[in-house]
Order: C-alpha cells, then structure tokens, then sequence
C-alpha cells in the first residue's frame, strides 16, 4: 500500500520543507527586508567617516578651509535644481576631458586632496575607483551626498550653505 502523504517522514511524522517552499520562504524574508530599508538600499554599507570618506559638515569645512577640494559631479539640471554645496566646484563628472579639468583644479597634483560629492553617493564611489585608476593617489569619498543615503542625511537636510550656479 503506498502512503496517501508523500511529504510525511513516517518515523517524523512533521511535514518536510520542499526545495520550492525553501526558495519562496527565503524570496519573501529578502524582500520584506528591502522594503524595510527602503531607498536607502544600495548604500548602507557605506558609513560616512570610514577611511577615505567625509560626512557633509567634514567635508564643508575641509573644503572652506582650502584643506581639499570638493567636487560635485553631478549634473548642471541637478545644480540648477538644488544648487551646490558652498566652496565646491561643480564639474560634470560626465565629461570627456573630466580628468583633464580636474588636474587643472589642483594645479596638475594628483596627489592633492580630492572629496567627491553627488547626490547620493553611488557616483562618488564609482567616480573615486575611476579616479585612483587614472592615477590619483588622494580621493576621498562623500557618501551622504547632497540627498542623503544609507551613510547620513546629506549636505541639504543638514543645512549646510549652497550656492547657485553660474
């Protein structure tokens, strides 16, 4: 006679998970945990004041005492739109000669203390890997961003000064 419940153990009467019911309770933690974590996702890791990075107020005053110079690479629409972060140099991280014009901000020395700043921080971290492949040997990372992410509540929320662009 064959048994009417394949997915009983008959010395463990409690039904086995099926590789299926594995996967599906596994795909529905994962996803509940992204909701919880919300927009903030993709940049969670990343803790402003880890090696190599600023937060906003480190990064203002460094560059308001000319100890760095703070770039923000993101776009002219995203200037215009939230203004930039007073004593940064705007600089289109988009293009071609974006190395080029760089250097000519710090008088031809990759070496030179660089903070990178964008709205959110994945295109300054993207944009510092770039930079220390082309040679720059003192990038540093802003991972807040004008927006806030994962690392903190950005340049804005934090009430540091803008400027608009010219």
């Amino acid at each position: 006679m064959s048994d009417p419940s394949p997915s009983l153990d008959r010395r463990n009467p409690r039904p086995r998970l099926s590789r299926r019911g594995v996967l599906v309770g596994a795909s529905v933690v994962a996803l509940g945990g992204l909701g919880v974590f919300g927009a903030k996702w993709f940049n969670v890791t990343a803790r402003a004041g880890q090696k190599g990075q600023l937060s906003v107020q480190q990064a203002h005053a460094a560059a308001k005492a000319g100890d760095i110079v703070l770039v923000d690479i993101r776009r002219p629409d995203e200037w215009a739109h939230t203004g930039v972060g007073a004593h940064a140099v705007p600089l289109d991280m988009r293009r071609k000669d974006f190395v080029q014009a760089l250097l000519a901000h710090v008088q031809q020395d990759a070496s030179h203390p660089v903070a990178l700043i964008c709205a959110r921080g994945v295109r300054s971290r993207a944009m510092t890997a770039r930079l220390t492949k082309a040679g720059f040997t003192n990038i540093i990372d802003v991972p807040e961003g004008m927006l806030g992410s994962g690392a903190g509540p950005g340049w804005l929320k934090s009430g540091l000064p803008v400027v608009r662009p010219e």
